[in-house]
């Protein structure tokens, strides 16, 4: 049975001011944290033990998440005292994972549809030392390009060039040999994508690429997280409103727009294609428009809001 570490350590700066006090994977995407979705995942998989590698805001975690019951799953921590990247984090918290099972890698950044369990069935049956989710896009100069060859087995791990030889890119799940993970050393900054992956196939092992191009999404930008929580309430109606929420009778909420626990909204507010974080209070007859509504926030009577980041202390636009 796999096991699985999760990389919830960065400090998602592009996500600020949301992030100042909340780690990017504990900002909600339809009503729950990303970070949930991604147990999810993983459960579906069959994986029932996983270690969260944090670093920023690292106790923000374990209050939600305890030691993982509530998901029929155990959850161990590694907490980074500097952030160690994705190498360092992997090999930091592989120390709490006493096995000689496969090893997924989970991106904190990340939020994927793809098939895991045939990912870690192919990586097995190749006696892979990593495979990689690769995934195609419609252009990929905007990313570093993961060619293979007829087998499937990486050849290259190429930087964004203006031509790019395959639009197959790293959707940043990877299913690692534990081998693979002792080789890379303790308590030193390391990058898998730039380092451990590129020196893997320079030495000639075996590293696969799982190609499926199902649903995927950095969620790095508040316009990529406000995208991740409309298509997941659009699957199942035009708004979601979560127990706890309350709602005036004659409030008009679109879009795939998601009202978080113990939130108000008032009389004739307008709500279209935003998020409402926990214990917000929405004034009557506010307007919000492509917005994202931080945890605790308030949007005062008759206010106006559109494309924009909703503290308590700021209101930033969106870009």
């Amino acid at each position: 049975m796999a096991v699985a570490i999760l990389l919830v350590g960065g400090f998602g700066t592009r996500l600020m001011p949301l992030t100042k006090n909340t780690p990017k994977p504990m900002l909600t995407v339809a009503g729950v944290p990303v970070t949930e979705h991604q147990l999810a995942m993983a459960k579906a998989a069959g994986i029932t033990e996983i270690v969260l590698a944090t670093s920023y805001l690292s106790e923000v975690f374990i209050p939600y998440f305890g030691d993982g019951s509530k998901w029929g799953m155990k959850i161990k921590y590694a907490v980074e005292k500097e952030p160690l990247g994705t190498g360092g984090a992997i090999r930091n918290a592989a120390k709490l994972l006493d096995t000689n099972e496969s090893v997924v890698i989970l991106n904190g950044d990340v939020l994927s549809s793809h098939n895991l369990s045939e990912q870690i069935r192919q990586h097995e049956a190749h006696d892979a030392d990593v495979t990689l989710h690769l995934t195609q896009v419609a252009d990929a100069r905007a990313f570093g390009c993961v060619p293979t060859d007829s087998d499937g087995r990486v050849s290259a791990f190429l930087e964004k060039m203006e031509n790019p030889v395959t639009n197959q890119i790293n959707a940043g799940c990877y299913v690692f040999n534990p081998r693979v993970i002792s080789t890379i050393p303790l308590d030193t900054v390391v990058s898998v994508e730039r380092e451990t992956f590129p020196e893997l196939v320079d030495s000639g092992a075996k590293v696969f690429g799982y190609v499926e191009s199902a649903y995927w999404l950095d969620i790095g930008t508040p316009r990529a997280l406000l995208k991740a929580s409309i298509d997941i309430v659009k699957r199942s109606g035009d708004f979601l409103a979560m127990p706890g929420s309350t709602i005036d009778p004659t409030a008009v909420i679109t879009g795939g727009s998601c009202i978080g626990p113990d939130s108000s909204v008032g009389a004739g507010a307008v709500i279209d294609g935003s998020i409402i974080e926990a214990g917000c209070v929405i004034g009557p007859n506010a307007t919000i428009t492509d917005s994202f509504v931080a945890t605790g926030a308030e949007v005062k009577n008759n206010v106006k809001i559109t494309s924009s980041c909703v503290t308590n202390s700021e209101i930033l636009s969106i870009p």
